[in-house]
């Protein structure tokens, strides 16, 4: 059973999930406002890490 905690997502499921761009994502996991790990040569990013940046995005815009 895989749960929200143990799902890791594509580079590609994190633009469709914030309906941001490539590079706009690697620009967030490369200044570390997106938490990612690499596998190999993949990159996937935690979708618990997804969640707290739209956390703290809205907590910041308020």
């Amino acid at each position: 059973m895989t749960t929200a905690t143990d799902e890791l997502l594509t580079v590609p499921e994190v633009m469709a999930r914030l309906r941001l761009g490539r590079s706009t994502v690697y620009d967030l996991i490369r200044s570390r406002r997106l938490t990612s790990i690499t596998i190999g040569r993949a990159r996937r990013v935690p979708a618990d890490a997804v969640r707290d940046f739209i956390t703290r995005e809205i907590e910041e815009a308020a």
